[in-house]
């Protein structure tokens, strides 16, 4: 691998995540055998570089200075 990523965009973590998720609201009792883990990940992941995508175009818009 040559190229990085942040950690936010990696399918693996986010994945894991849910992983951790619905495995501790199954201990709390909450019904979670109708979620389709993968799905949750990849809408999660979008979801993230949607926002992610936006803060940096808010960021760049409010910057004092210029690029370069």
């Amino acid at each position: 691998m040559a190229q990085s990523k942040p950690w936010y965009l990696s399918r693996t973590i986010w994945a894991s995540l849910v992983t951790i998720v619905t495995a501790a609201a199954g201990i709390f009792g909450y019904p979670v055998a109708e979620i389709d883990g993968s799905a949750l990940s990849d809408s999660l992941l979008q979801a993230i570089t949607a926002i992610s995508g936006l803060a940096a175009i808010f960021g760049r818009v409010a910057a004092s200075s210029r690029i370069g």
